[in-house]
Formats: structure tokens, sequence, C-alpha cells
């Protein structure tokens, strides 16, 4: 009876680790795509969207070098 309480508390223990650690990797992932001064290398695109959660419009900047895309808040 002991090792079935042991089994599933430490699955317990687990998936709440997963939960926190996920959430501080989302977390830190979006923010960095997104803010008021656009860093160097970005290149202004004609795409412009509309953030769901927040309502805010967001304007979208392109670096040819990397890729990748950063989203500033317009107001």
């Amino acid at each position: 009876m002991a090792w079935i309480i042991g089994f599933y508390g430490i699955q317990i223990i687990l998936l709440i680790i997963l939960i926190i650690g996920s959430w501080f990797v989302w977390d830190t992932r979006f923010k960095t795509k997104h803010g008021q001064q656009v860093p160097k290398g970005f290149e202004r695109t004609n795409e412009v969207s509309i953030d769901p959660s927040t309502g805010k419009k967001l304007v979208v900047y392109y670096n040819p070098e990397t890729g990748e895309r950063y989203y500033k808040e317009e107001k």
C-alpha cells in the first residue's frame, strides 16, 4: 500500500515541476518577442496584427539575417 502512495506521489511531484518549468520557459520566450524598442538589424514589414489577449496593435519587424520576427506594440 505504501508503494502505491509513493508511486503516485512521485508522479504528482514530477507533474508539478513540469508545469512550473514550462510556465517559466513560455514566459521568457514570449516576452523576448515583443516590446517598445526594436533591436538592431530588424526591418519594418507591412504586417500588422491585433493581439487577441490584450487587444494591442502589433507591428511586425523582420531580421533578414536570422529570419527572426519581432512584434512592436504600437500606440
